[in-house]
This record gives C-alpha cells, sequence and structure tokens, in this order.
C-alpha cells in the first residue's frame, strides 16, 4: 500500500471541502500535503481524519493546511430540527456554548430558540 493509498479518504475529503491551492507529493515513502481550508474547523477536521488513520503523531505524512479565515472558526448552515445547543454541542463539545453562537448572530437571530433552516451561522472563535 502506498502512502497516497493510505491517506486517500483525506484527500477525498479535502475534495469535498474544496480546499484551495492543494497539492500532494510523495517522496520516500512520505506524503507531503498542502492547502487552505475556509475555516479552523475544516483544518481540525483533516487532522482529527489524519491522526485517525496515522496515529496522534505520523511519520509517514507532512501536511501544511492554511485557514484562509481565521477571523471564525466555521460557517454553519442550519438543518431541520437543529438547536442552537446541538450545534454548540457538535462544535465545541457542550451544548451550553449555544450563547457564544447567539451573541455572533444578533444580526439574524432575535430569540436563541428560534432557528430556521437555511439560516447561514457564524461560529465564533471560543
Amino acid at each position: 500500500m502506498t502512502t497516497k493509498s493510505k491517506y486517500q479518504k483525506v484527500l477525498d475529503l479535502g475534495e469535498k471541502l474544496n480546499v484551495k491551492d492543494g497539492d500532494v507529493q510523495e517522496e520516500n515513502g512520505i506524503l507531503k500535503i498542502k492547502g487552505t481550508t475556509k475555516t479552523q474547523y475544516e483544518k481540525n477536521i483533516l487532522w482529527d481524519l489524519i491522526k485517525e488513520i496515522g496515529g496522534e503523531k505520523p511519520t509517514d505524512i507532512k501536511a501544511d493546511i492554511r485557514v484562509e479565515d481565521t477571523s471564525i472558526y466555521h460557517r454553519h448552515v442550519v438543518k431541520s430540527g437543529e438547536t442552537l445547543g446541538k450545534i454548540a454541542k457538535h462544535y465545541y463539545g457542550d451544548p451550553m456554548k449555544y450563547q457564544a453562537i447567539f451573541k455572533a448572530n444578533t444580526d439574524i437571530l432575535k430569540n436563541p430558540d428560534l432557528i430556521y433552516p437555511d439560516q447561514e451561522l457564524i461560529i465564533p472563535n471560543l
């Protein structure tokens, strides 16, 4: 198995996330990848997948992943049935951090209990 095939899921996720300026090279059994994600959240999920495949400190991959917009953590499009608490749990692991999401979106949200499908919410850096 080549290193590239070992990390194919990472490359596929990068394509799905529309990573910009992506480049992949394999040299002497080390996969070198680089690119720019839209947000820190996208960078984190790429790294989580790299570590899932290669272990906590993989030695067969070198990744230079940059973030285009560091002013926010992510942008989230609300799906039917979601609440700010569920969204906060997904991004921060804590549903009580919904207040941070609400505060970051007071331009479109007037009540933290009223969100609607297809609204795009800013998920702030904590």
